[in-house]
């Protein structure tokens, strides 16, 4: 799969593109990141990809032009891509939106800085996404939590593909809640500082130790992300154990 990241910025990619699970996925052809510089597209000697807002106001925002002719360039009838724009006030992203767009062949992520892009460029965009309800300086760590989200599902870039099926959020539902928040997790010793491993993991019964994740899977989700589970879900059954009061 292939990103291009549109930014003013593209040096703020080099490192967590060169670590861990992305650079492996590099490294062997699976995913492919091309970093451009938004600048590139701006024709005056400084180099200019901003200006004063009509209207007034604090800030600056970012012009149309520079915008229009760098996805003018990478988007072609004959290269065709999937333009996001990364933008507060975007749909929120997770992971429902994660593995659909797992499923394009090209992702071009629009990184947008100081008080936003031009409105006009907006027209030519697919979709706006937002991390949250917060402010970043740009949007350029959005650009990289989508590109390793979405990375990550693609076949072959883990090595041991069942990790994404059992992680937090990986079995959205029939009711579109994204499902629970993974089980606890432990590795040895089986005894730490008076802190043991619940005895079921030990046991070898692998029925058992499903049922206990799934519980416990369930059991925290409840207690602190009950809008993930749909409303059959959101209180223990018999036996189980809710939110605290």
């Amino acid at each position: 799969m292939r990103f291009d990241v549109v930014t003013i910025f593209p040096r703020f990619f080099d490192s967590p593109l060169a670590t861990g699970l992305l650079y492996k996925a590099r490294e062997v052809g699976l995913v492919s990141v091309r970093c451009h510089d938004l600048r590139d597209w701006a024709h005056d000697r400084h180099r200019t990809v901003d200006d004063a807002p009509f209207g007034g106001g604090a800030g600056m925002v970012m012009r149309p032009a520079p915008w229009f002719e760098a996805l003018d360039e990478l988007v072609t009838p004959d290269d065709p891509a999937r333009v996001v724009l990364l933008a507060p006030d975007g749909v929120r992203f997770d992971q429902r939106v994660a593995a659909r767009l797992a499923g394009e062949p090209r992702l071009v992520l629009c990184c947008g800085r100081y008080e936003g892009v031009d409105e006009r460029v907006r027209s030519r965009v697919d979709e706006v996404l937002s991390l949250g309800d917060f402010v970043l300086a740009g949007g350029e760590t959005a650009a990289l939590a989508v590109i390793e989200a979405v990375a990550r599902l693609l076949p072959g870039v883990l090595g041991n593909a069942a990790s994404a099926a059992d992680e937090s959020f990986a079995a959205p539902d029939a009711e579109g809640g994204l499902g629970p928040l993974e089980y606890p997790q432990y590795t040895r010793p089986a005894s730490y500082r008076g802190l043991d491993v619940p005895e079921v993991l030990r046991s070898g019964d692998h029925g058992a130790i499903a049922r206990w994740r799934r519980a416990q899977a369930l059991e925290r989700t409840r207690r602190l992300r009950p809008d993930l589970l749909p409303d059959a879900e959101r209180e223990p059954g018999p036996g189980g154990t809710g939110p605290p009061a």
